[in-house]
């Protein structure tokens, strides 16, 4: 299991990184990000702070990590500004919180987060096609949400994903120790929002190619 999203008690999260690691690993993740939320007022001291685990969980627990930052309820006009301070902190992953059918996202929020380049643009609603095909034209994963709420979309995110040929993957936006799943529950909730087989493979594939573009940008950053 690849998990690009997920929030520990940096944020609105029940557990340090050190847990959430170790109980990724015990159900068999490869990889895990810790995407905490953040505005301009929160997102130095996040990632600074959830930095300091990442090196030591990732050789003693045997599995990938990222720390990185979801940008969430940012004014649209701002998100640009806050995805390039994210990477000039050196965020590893920048995930954009979308415009989810539970939450009042403004509008305008999911096509700002594209325009911007965010590495994943998480739970993004009622996505407009258009705004799909951008995704597809600057490299922007849509994200399929394991998270009760913001999953109630996961079809028609697919759908546009699908027509635009955007790149779709899985995340558990976990919050709680429970929100973690198994690779088999995530093809469960992959066919859930309409996949057949060969599309559910594509998906975890999706996944795989986003974890080998952070190893090599870690690599190219830490060799630079």
């Amino acid at each position: 299991m690849i998990d690009l999203h997920t929030h520990t008690l940096f944020s609105d999260g029940e557990l340090i990184p050190s847990e959430l690691a170790r109980r990724a690993k015990d159900i068999g993740y490869r990889a895990i990000a810790f995407t905490d939320h953040v505005d301009f007022s929160n997102m130095e001291f996040v990632i600074e702070n959830v930095k300091k685990a990442v090196a030591g969980l990732e050789k003693y627990f045997g599995l990938y990590v990222f720390y990185g930052v979801e940008i969430t309820h940012v004014p649209p006009e701002l998100i640009k500004d806050a995805v390039l301070k994210a990477k000039e902190l050196s965020a590893q992953v920048v995930v954009v919180h979308g415009e989810s059918p539970v939450e009042p996202v403004a509008k305008g929020t999911n096509l700002a987060a594209i325009e911007a380049g965010c590495d994943i643009l998480a739970h993004p609603g009622l996505i407009n096609l258009k705004e799909a095909e951008l995704a597809a034209e600057k490299g922007v994963y849509l994200e399929i949400s394991a998270r009760s709420g913001h999953s109630f979309t996961n079809g028609h995110v697919f759908r546009m994903a699908r027509s635009a040929g955007a790149k779709y993957m899985l995340n558990t936006d976990t919050h709680s120790p429970h929100n973690l799943i198994t690779k088999e529950f995530a093809g469960v909730v992959l066919k859930g929002c309409g996949m057949n087989d060969d599309e559910v493979s594509e998906a975890f594939l999706n996944s795989e190619e986003m974890l080998e573009k952070l190893l090599k940008r870690r690599y190219n950053e830490k060799n630079s």
